[in-house]
């Protein structure tokens, strides 16, 4: 039950309409800070572990770690997510994930780091991502409430892929210049925005939700009610599939950067940043004229295929990069549709275990992705992996259409 302890105030239409409500302008400039980080620390950490063991199956599995707590422990978190004050919670995961990058940038810089630290430190960052990821997801709900979460949703999506575009360069240059540990120290720094973004917010214009009561069952009870309606359950699906095997990136293209193109880490940023950027342009495209529903979500899975394999078959570095471009903003398309589809289409008391569920498709298969795409590079090449990721979002949209045309 939501019971709206103040009205939001008067909202604006348009590609930025959800930065019209304050508490959201607040969550977007936290995040955009934090995230810029994030994805530095993506990439240095990367190509710290890919230096020091000299192995993408290696690789693959520190990612995999990262995540492994998503998929054993996700839908659980959701119904925590949906039981507690999701602010609160926000604001003591991410001083732990602070805490978290700032013990990696001391390791780093005092030369101590190896890979079994790396794999630690990623394990208990994936444990914090577990119960984070659906709290936040079901909160910019709250923030903007139903009118506005599809664009709030695109937007986010949107700030997450322009700090892919800034964090991976800025690291390229770092890494080549100063080494990885700069990179893990300001991305601990940035989590002070979040923090303070979340204690400003004015808790009379957050929409209230009321906890569900603790109670035996719940977590059936959120598979069970995503089980009986399509339109939760397919998104949930097809994202599983392609989160396996398409949204591998930090161990395919890192390998592709060194064995495909011959290039060092700046070529590494510079393909991942051309991703952020064609996301950026494509969910700004989404965030003015985007729909929900299951066919857009086939057609954009469709076009996210087709530029994963244009980008294998790429002959140069460039073109490689200009065809990561629409990888992103292909990628941002599919992503944000499906997430506002579940968004817009789920009870509020079911919103948070509906959401953790989106959490595990999407990340919670890194685990087996992440090793599984690794291990197929580490025999076949980087070009077999993005290969192999193409084909898993044709085989979603097909999957989607079927559906879609039975239930239409």
């Amino acid at each position: 039950m939501t019971a709206p302890t103040s009205p939001l105030p008067a909202q604006s239409t348009g590609v930025f309409a959800s930065l019209s409500v304050h508490n959201y302008r607040l969550y977007f400039g936290g995040q955009a800070v934090s995230l810029i980080g994030t994805w530095m620390q993506a990439t240095a950490q990367a190509w710290l572990v890919l230096t020091l063991s000299g192995s993408s199956s290696i690789l693959g599995l520190i990612v995999a770690l990262q995540a492994l707590p998503i998929l054993i422990i996700g839908p659980y978190a959701g119904v925590i997510a949906d039981r507690v004050d999701r602010r609160l919670l926000m604001i003591f995961l991410q001083s732990i994930m602070g805490v978290l990058a700032l013990v990696l940038a001391i390791l780093t810089l005092g030369g101590w780091i190896e890979v079994w630290q790396i794999a630690i430190l990623a394990l208990l960052l994936g444990l914090n991502n577990a119960f984070e990821n659906p709290a936040r997801q079901a909160f910019i709900h709250q923030i903007v409430g139903e009118s506005l979460i599809r664009n709030a949703v695109t937007l986010n999506s949107v700030m997450v892929n322009a700090a892919r575009a800034i964090g991976p360069a800025v690291a390229g240059v770092l890494l080549a210049a100063v080494g990885a540990g700069w990179c893990f120290v300001i991305n601990a720094t940035s989590f002070v925005a979040v923090v303070v973004s979340l204690v400003a917010m004015r808790t009379s214009e957050i929409s209230h939700e009321i906890p569900v009561p603790r109670a035996k069952g719940q977590l059936r009870e959120g598979l069970r009610y995503v089980r009986s309606k399509p339109i939760l359950w397919v998104p949930l699906v097809m994202m599983a599939l392609v989160g396996t095997l398409a949204y591998e990136f930090q161990v395919s293209l890192p390998v592709a950067a060194r064995d495909v193109f011959d290039g060092g880490p700046q070529a590494f940023g510079f393909m991942t940043s051309s991703m952020g950027v064609g996301a950026v342009v494509g969910g700004l495209i989404v965030a003015a004229r985007g729909t929900t529903g299951l066919r857009t979500l086939i057609v954009t899975a469709t076009g996210f295929g087709i530029t994963i394999a244009v980008t294998a078959a790429a002959p140069s570095l460039w073109l490689a990069i200009v065809a990561l471009f629409f990888v992103g903003w292909l990628s941002v398309s599919f992503m944000s549709t499906g997430n506002a589809t579940l968004q817009l289409n789920s009870r509020p008391q079911m919103r948070g275990r509906v959401m953790a569920l989106w959490s595990v498709a999407f990340m919670g298969s890194t685990p087996i992705g992440g090793p599984l795409i690794g291990a197929i590079t580490q025999v076949a090449g980087a070009r077999t992996g993005l290969a192999v990721g193409a084909a898993s979002c044709f085989v979603a949209a097909a999957i989607g259409l079927a559906v879609w045309r039975r239930t239409r």
